[in-house]
């Protein structure tokens, strides 16, 4: 089975570009422009499938780019309207996405799961029947200081710290790379070789 769908879990809209919760936007505005001319940069927005919509070829598959345009809580919405539209399968799809139960530095790839708590994968897995045999790319982020009163919600939409931005940002080349490995050979070469790399953290 091969990955037909890429969703880069975010809210929408500019107040939320540099949040640690767009992280999932972060990778897939990294991937095409690595993957891209200038002209191919750029999502376009189609209101009826409430996305932002890109493609790319990737060893001569064509693969489709999503970026919601809902907020994170209701991403279920855009991803099965996406998914109907070109009749691609749940276990054709990688969603990418913020994980708190990493540290900023680490990456992590998954077939099925639970949403672990995250409610954009709350979402998507509630429109999709409750299936979850797609795959996951999750990017750390980290949680709060214990010291710091700010709770989860705030947090997550907050801005990371330059050394942690560092890390994400590295991050993502790995995941860049580990989608390449995934799309040609599969899962397990994939993770194979994410294994390998070194996870730098803070």
């Amino acid at each position: 089975m091969t990955i037909k769908l890429i969703v880069g879990l975010s809210n929408y809209g500019n107040q939320y570009t540099f949040t640690r919760h767009n992280a999932g936007a972060w990778y897939l505005k990294k991937l095409v422009e690595l993957n891209g001319s200038i002209k191919k940069r750029i999502f376009e927005e189609k209101k009826h499938l409430l996305a932002c919509i890109n493609h790319m070829i990737l060893y001569d598959k064509i693969i489709y780019l999503l970026l919601p345009m809902t907020s994170m809580n209701i991403s279920g919405q855009s991803v099965l309207a996406v998914k109907n539209f070109y009749r691609i399968l749940s276990q054709e799809i990688l969603i990418v996405h913020d994980d708190l139960d990493l540290l900023p530095g680490i990456v992590k790839l998954q077939l099925g799961g639970s949403h672990g708590g995250h409610n954009g994968l709350k979402s998507i897995i509630q429109y999709l029947g409750y299936e979850m045999n797609f795959y996951r790319l999750r990017i750390g982020i980290g949680r709060p200081d214990k010291k710091n009163k700010k709770n989860i919600a705030s947090f997550v939409l907050g801005t990371p710290l330059l050394s942690e931005k560092i890390l994400i940002e590295e991050a993502i080349h790995r995941a860049i790379n580990c989608t390449y490995i995934l799309v040609k050979d599969g899962i397990e070469k994939a993770m194979q070789r994410l294994n390998k790399k070194n996870n730098y953290s803070l």
